[in-house]
């Protein structure tokens, strides 16, 4: 049988790339999470203004719509604070700089459990490359966990030293450890179709989509519906 993350922690600090990946990636557990009385925090790193294929909307006008697309999805899931870092799309790099405004974040929150992209997941059978900006983030997050946060001479000037005991990484090929959502698998479909500017013209599909994916990882694991993550334990 798989493990289950069956803890609730104090804080959590999710940070994805896109407006929406945090919604897609783990909503439902963000909204477990906020339910049962943690303080949830997602970092969005890019601004989002790529996000489409209509190449007549200015992309300063999409990333606004997709403000009010991501306040809306934080509502459903009890999010009360979004951090927006506001780099174009595209442009992520895992460098110091991103690493650094990383660090200083959950410096300041201190979280006992950060969520972030699986780096290391590229190729999702023959039908997806992961993007690059979901690659970026996620290394420029793993090197902001491991060491650079628990080390005070790592950017002293980013506040002092926090240790993350916990990271749960989505989108992985290698899921190790699951969040039962049964009961928040709705809020989940609410939050992700709020991004309207992503979808096509059907909710329905995105909705049913969502919910298959959980029910398949619930199968994974013993549970009618589930969030898959890979483990990493850094409290030692």
């Amino acid at each position: 049988m798989a493990q289950l993350f069956e803890s609730t922690p104090q804080c959590v600090l999710a940070v994805y790339a896109h407006p929406d990946d945090a919604d897609v990636a783990c909503g439902a557990s963000l909204a477990r999470w906020a339910k049962a009385g943690a303080e949830v925090i997602v970092v969005i790193v890019a601004a989002g203004d790529k996000g489409t294929i209509d190449a007549d909307i200015d992309p300063r006008e999409l990333a606004q719509r997709r403000l009010a697309e991501v306040a809306e999805a934080a509502d459903y899931l009890g999010v009360k604070t979004v951090v927006h870092l506001n780099i174009p799309d595209g442009a992520l790099q895992a460098c110091d700089s991103l690493s650094e405004t990383i660090v200083r974040l959950i410096r300041q929150y201190k979280p006992d459990l950060v969520l972030g992209h699986d780096p290391s997941a590229v190729f999702f059978g023959s039908v997806y490359v992961n993007h690059q900006d979901h690659r970026a983030a996620g290394w420029a997050l793993l090197d902001a966990v491991a060491p650079a946060c628990a080390l005070p001479h790592y950017f002293p000037k980013a506040g002092p030293a926090h240790r993350v005991p916990t990271v749960l990484l989505s989108g992985t090929l290698e899921p190790d450890v699951f969040v039962d959502v049964a009961e928040t698998i709705d809020t989940k479909v609410a939050a992700v179709t709020a991004h309207r500017s992503q979808l096509r013209d059907d909710d329905d599909w995105v909705a049913e989509t969502v919910r298959k994916r959980a029910v398949e990882d619930g199968r994974r694991c013993g549970l009618s519906a589930a969030e898959g993550f890979r483990f990493l334990s850094l409290d030692g």
